[in-house]
């Protein structure tokens, strides 16, 4: 429940790696090597060991996190400062060690970041470490008092296996506000994302960095959806007339939800096999989805009955539409918007089967007589129907609905640890693959 900006007709993106990465290792006196990473850029440490410190240990927190005036510049002066992450941003640490003579400074993940790095251009030697290379030189510190590192800066690799992972950083499902519209959507490159920079202020965005440049590498969500938006530019030149919901289906429902191994996108936080909870419908793949076959369209009034459905007053909606609504007679259920992806929430206080059914209608953007099969992946302790089972396209037939049936008994159901199970509906012509993720959930909504 930390994605964010979750209204069915935005786009929400989380974010993962690219197959390049800019390594650099941490070599310590007893000849071991901890991987990490780094953009710095400037004079290195010629392979000279330093003596390592970590003012953490005095228990004191704003030492631990190298907050300004935090560090005692008796204790860190000619020294490799280790700094725990959180609080400031982590070029800004640098520049407190910096300040108080340190020679270098490695920057160690906690265990909400795990093993979750991105690469920052930083203002002394430095980089950033996972939670467990971490732990490791904060133990090798305490039993060693003649403890010494060096930082060895490795410049740019390409071709990094496994990617895309998902970041440890990026908003992860359940939709907290309306469980029964899964999201994120889906994740693009959101991790040391070069791009063009404005010489108005350094690479790091601090004050004191007066160094100029006309590119810089960031990482975060706010990098991930750029590339959705200049996707979805894309797809609007192409297809002039499909509305947005017709762009972010596509985009969806080609979106690869396997890694350049071939194997399911691993989860940076945990190091498992990701879900839907995760990536949404998948990584962004912008050739499919040029053809993606068919398409889950949605209108503004389609957008207003969700309102409706969820319990907004037809005032309230007026606020946003600008223009006088009514809701249908029959409230609406949330679960017929017609998304590119369904969410089968059941409650958790309720133990037997339970069956939750979704209208879909799909719109054929693809050869005029098509004939599109259903295939289902049902979780354990899960069955998923759907009818009809095949769709048949015409020139007059270009839209076609279907129904799809979730049915759960509770006493078998198995969940993973984010408390779901997931399934999905591929619609197939030979040719195309229009893969909608399914999730099932027991949750009681507040």
């Amino acid at each position: 429940m930390s994605v964010t900006n979750v209204a069915p007709w935005l786009t929400t993106v989380g974010a993962g790696t690219i197959d390049r990465n800019f390594p650099a290792d941490v070599i310590l006196n007893d000849g071991r090597k901890l991987p990490g990473v780094s953009l710095y850029a400037g004079e290195n440490l010629k392979g000279k060991m330093y003596p390592l410190v970590y003012p953490g240990k005095s228990g004191v927190l704003s030492a631990s996190l190298c907050m300004e005036n935090s560090l005692d510049p008796k204790m860190v002066m000619g020294k490799i400062v280790i700094c725990d992450r959180g609080s400031s941003p982590r070029v800004a640490k640098g520049l407190v060690v910096k300040k108080a003579g340190g020679v270098g400074m490695i920057l160690a993940n906690g265990a909400s970041n795990g093993e979750g790095l991105v690469g920052d251009a930083h203002l002394l030697p430095a980089c950033a470490v996972g939670a467990s290379e971490g732990d490791a030189l904060k133990a090798f510190i305490a039993s060693n008092a003649a403890a010494m590192a060096t930082i060895e800066f490795r410049g740019t690799i390409v071709g990094v296996k496994p990617a895309p992972i998902i970041a440890s950083f990026s908003g992860r499902g359940p939709n907290g506000l309306n469980p029964e519209v899964l999201k994120p959507d889906l994740v693009a490159p959101g991790v040391n994302i070069l791009a063009a920079w404005t010489d108005a202020v350094g690479p790091t965005g601090l004050d004191l960095d007066n160094r100029k440049t006309e590119f810089n590498i960031l990482s975060g969500t706010s990098m991930a959806c750029p590339h959705v938006s200049g996707a979805a530019a894309l797809l609007k030149s192409a297809h002039p007339d499909w509305s947005p919901a017709a762009i972010r289906s596509a985009m969806m429902t080609t979106a690869t939800i396997l890694d350049n191994r071939m194997q399911l996108m691993t989860d940076e936080s945990t190091g498992k096999s990701s879900t839907a909870y995760d990536y949404g419908s998948g990584n962004l793949n912008l050739d499919l989805a040029m053809d993606p076959g068919l398409v889950y369209d949605l209108n503004a009034n389609d957008y207003v009955n969700f309102l409706c459905a969820i319990g907004y007053n037809t005032r309230t909606i007026q606020v946003i539409t600008h223009n006088p609504v009514t809701c249908p007679m029959k409230k609406p259920l949330v679960e017929n918007l017609n998304y590119p992806s369904m969410s089968a929430v059941f409650s958790s206080s309720k133990t037997g089967v339970w069956t939750k059914t979704f209208i879909r209608t799909v719109t054929n953007v693809g050869p005029l007589n098509a004939v599109y099969r259903a295939k289902i992946e049902s979780p354990k302790g899960v069955n998923i129907s759907v009818k009809p089972g095949k769709l048949v396209f015409s020139e007059k037939a270009r839209k076609m609905s279907f129904v799809v049936s979730v049915s759960a008994d509770t006493r078998n159901l198995v969940l993973d640890e984010s408390g779901a199970a997931f399934g999905s509906l591929s619609w197939m012509d030979g040719k195309h693959v229009v893969r909608s993720p399914i999730v099932i959930t027991q949750l009681d909504i507040l």
